[in-house]
This record gives C-alpha cells, structure tokens and sequence, in this order.
C-alpha cells in the first residue's frame, strides 16, 4: 500500500441485531451467480434453515419447523420489507431484483404494522442495583411468532438512524441491500467492487474507441 492511501477502517460502524435481521430478511432475495435472483424461502424448509441459521436473533422460534402457513406470512412480510428499503434509499435506485413489482408504500406500511401487532406484548420492568432501570417489551403469552418478531425488528431498523446507512447494491449481478459500514463504502462487499470498476474501465473503452 502508498504510504500516502489512506487506511479505511472498515467497521467503523457498528450494526444492531434489529437491523441484522431486517437486512438479513430482505437478502434471503439475492443473485443466483447465474445471471438471474433465487429465493432462499421458495420452499419451507428454506424458512426453517434460515430461521434456525438466526435462532440468536430469533430465540422464540429457534425450534421452528416451518410450514407453508408461515412461509407464505414471512414472505408477505418480506415483500413489504423490501418495498419499504427501496422506499429508504431514495433517491438512489432499489435493488433490480423486485423495482418493477414493489408493493405500494402505504400497503407495505400497512402490512408491517399488521404483523407486528400479531402477538401482543407487555411492558416488563428491569432495575439492578449498579445500574438504571430498563424498560422492554416481552410477549404476552411467552411464545413470540415469527412473523410478528420480524416485523418489529424491522420497524425498531426503518425507525432508527441505521436507515441512513441502508444502500442498494448496484454493481453487475448484485441485487443486495446492504449497510454501510464506512462512509466511503459505495458496495456491499469489495467484490462487487472489483466488477465494477471492471466495467467501468470496459465502458470507458468503449467509448473511446467509438470517438
């Protein structure tokens, strides 16, 4: 490396377990490495790996074995996720993958408020003796569903200055939202941003032979 680059500290920001797991819901839409977008919830036992691959974020329904009830409630969800991400990006474009089938604004907001009035919550209160009190909210029957656990973690994402930070990933074949984790992080991972300095160097040849 020049002496003179400058050093990136590539965590400079940190990434709260609500804004994994929003992220992490909305990215189970990514490239198939073939030129096209594969689902990871096609199938429910794709939702109850992915659910079991987040049980630390999702205690209550680490032991879920899905079925297609909660694949297609996690599926709605997530397309009212998305279209709520792309909403947070602007002006910037949304990712390729769903921006010509988004769902309207206001029915997105709608549906994410519908899941995570699901399961009923009640405030519990926390005081040690070294510290502050804590207010949190916990389930009111003892078991948190999935889809309404979502939800609420994207709500607690979309209404944070973590949104800030959300992008859509618009080098060749990449469809992801991702967050930025400095601030001149332009990709969501460095290959992404080796493609696309890769095309842009092609597209710039290009245009000078055509002169």
């Amino acid at each position: 490396m020049d002496a003179a680059s400058p050093i990136i500290n590539v965590m400079e920001y940190s990434i709260s377990a609500d804004a994994r797991l929003a992220l992490d819901l909305a990215l189970t839409v990514r490239h198939d490495g073939d030129g096209g977008v594969a689902d990871d919830l096609a199938e429910p036992a794709g939702l109850t790996a992915w659910v079991r691959a987040h049980a630390d974020l999702l205690p209550g329904a680490a032991g879920l074995t899905a079925e297609e009830t909660a694949l297609a409630a996690v599926r709605d969800l997530r397309a009212a996720v998305r279209a709520l991400f792309a909403r947070a990006v602007r002006p910037a474009e949304p990712s390729p993958a769903d921006a010509a089938r988004l769902l309207p604004l206001t029915e997105a907001l709608e549906h994410l408020n519908r899941a995570a009035a699901q399961a009923p919550t009640v405030p519990v209160l926390t005081w040690s003796p070294s510290a502050d009190p804590v207010l949190r909210q916990e389930p009111a029957t003892g078991a948190d569903p999935l889809t309404a656990a979502l939800a609420r973690a994207v709500i607690a994402f979309l209404a944070s200055p973590e949104r800030q930070r959300l992008r859509a990933c618009h080098a060749p074949r990449c469809v992801r939202y991702f967050l930025k984790e400095h601030p001149r992080q332009e990709w969501c991972k460095p290959a992404c941003g080796n493609r696309a300095r890769v095309a842009r160097h092609h597209e710039r040849q290009r245009a000078s032979a055509g002169r």
